[in-house]
């Protein structure tokens, strides 16, 4: 998957979507990930529900003689028309605290001293972030289970029923394993090409795996934290990749924004672009990425009004990588991965090689985005388990012929991709 997250309230009124789609689709993505735009409450955030079955009035064009889901169905069939899938979030760990649903099923909830429970996380300061506009379902103890998962299977419906192929279930960790065993296995039974993606960051590696049992076709990891050097990466990765294949992102609307975190370095936005979309088997990145916004997404607080002056253009560059992605299995899949040494410490050297299919590749990448660094190999072929030749699909001076031995001078940044000649399409026995 090469998802495109498209945050509704920068984008703005549905109608005003279409751009946004076709700039996704010239950069070889292939979904398109929406963020809830169902009603919210009093708070305004995005992830703050008060109706499931209503379509928040921040989306819609008021003018317009559509309804609000033949506005959607509208943005679908533009999508289509873009060979673009379109997912969207399912938040039902959690509504908005002045949602009806309070009222109506009280025993769906959390209580505490009469008062409905407020979602919480630890921060790594140590500091507890509360969301008081938030009340927490009570998925494993309420007293009507049978219920609530019958309204859950309804939410999924409705959104399957706006056009959404995928659905991005928030939080999926905190909820019990068997509640999303039994609502994936009855929702493919009538829709067998709905994608279940798991957000699962924040959680342990063996929860993980337990979320991921449930049915989930893709989960999260945690690779935009990865500093190429300390292992927890790599051991992760090991710990799952045999269940589940994962998503990297570079950056998200949860993060600042990569630009102004970098201090501005465009290699920065390379960098962790190409390590992120070739690491694992999905990768996603935010509206604006590829124009080096800084100002950092807000499920509350952003407005079409923040879309910000383009400062660099890194459409070429991404679609480039994107289209490396498509074209070979190697980066489809969580592959086998093997980190290789290298007396150039300031060097990343990832070897992968498909469990499925003949391809492999080799990834060389310079950690430091300051400065430019020496690569010095006898033989490439000392570290890919390949017959010649290996081709260079670099998205920036690719290299028509790979010497022995081979000396590349690699800008702050750079990565290089060096693949066997085998593409999609062709298996072991070809």
């Amino acid at each position: 998957m090469r998802i495109y997250n498209l945050f509704p309230l920068l984008a703005g009124p549905l109608p005003n979507w279409t751009p946004h789609l076709e700039r996704a689709a010239d950069m070889a993505f292939d979904w398109i990930y929406v963020n809830p735009i169902q009603q919210s409450g009093r708070s305004g955030s995005l992830y703050s529900i008060a109706d499931y079955f209503q379509i928040d009035r921040r989306f819609l064009e008021p003018r317009s003689r559509r309804s609000p889901q033949q506005q959607v169905a509208d943005c679908m069939v533009v999508a289509s028309g873009l060979k673009l899938r379109m997912m969207t979030d399912l938040v039902i760990n959690h509504c908005a605290v002045d949602s009806p649903l309070l009222k109506k099923h009280p025993e769906w909830f959390r209580f505490e001293q009469g008062r409905p429970v407020n979602p919480s996380c630890l921060e790594d300061d140590g500091s507890r972030t509360v969301w008081r506009d938030l009340a927490q379902f009570d998925h494993a103890h309420t007293s009507d289970p049978e219920g609530l998962l019958e309204y859950c299977f309804e939410v999924v419906e409705y959104l399957l029923g706006l056009g959404f192929q995928g659905l991005r279930c928030d939080a999926a960790y905190q909820l019990p394993t068997p509640f999303w065993r039994r609502l994936i296995e009855r929702t493919k039974a009538s829709h067998p090409q709905v994608v279940f993606l798991a957000e699962t960051l924040g959680c342990g590696p063996e929860q993980t795996r337990e979320t991921a049992s449930a049915g989930f076709e893709y989960i999260f990891n945690s690779s935009k934290w990865w500093d190429f050097e300390s292992p927890w990466l790599l051991e992760q990765y090991e710990l799952t990749r045999d269940l589940v294949p994962s998503i990297s992102f570079p950056e998200s609307h949860d993060t600042e924004r990569l630009y102004a975190e970098s201090g501005h370095n465009v290699a920065v936005l390379k960098q962790r672009y190409l390590f992120a979309a070739l690491f694992s088997g999905g990768v996603m990145m935010p509206i604006g990425y590829e124009f080096g916004f800084s100002k950092r997404l807000h499920v509350v607080k952003t407005r079409p009004s923040d879309w910000e002056p383009a400062v660099v253009d890194l459409c070429d560059f991404i679609r480039h990588v994107n289209r490396v992605k498509a074209g070979y299995p190697v980066f489809q899949e969580e592959s086998l991965l093997q980190r290789l040494d290298h007396p150039n410490h300031n060097l990343l050297l990832l070897w992968k090689a498909s469990n499925r299919q003949r391809s492999q590749a080799l990834l060389i990448i310079n950690k430091d985005p300051w400065n430019w660094q020496h690569f010095h190999c006898d033989d490439l072929y000392h570290w890919v388990q390949a017959d010649p030749p290996l081709l260079d699909v670099s998205p920036e001076w690719a290299m028509d012929h790979l010497p022995t031995p081979f000396d590349f001078d690699l800008s702050p940044g750079m990565g290089r991709i060096l693949v066997t000649a085998v593409q999609q399409g062709q298996t072991t026995s070809e």
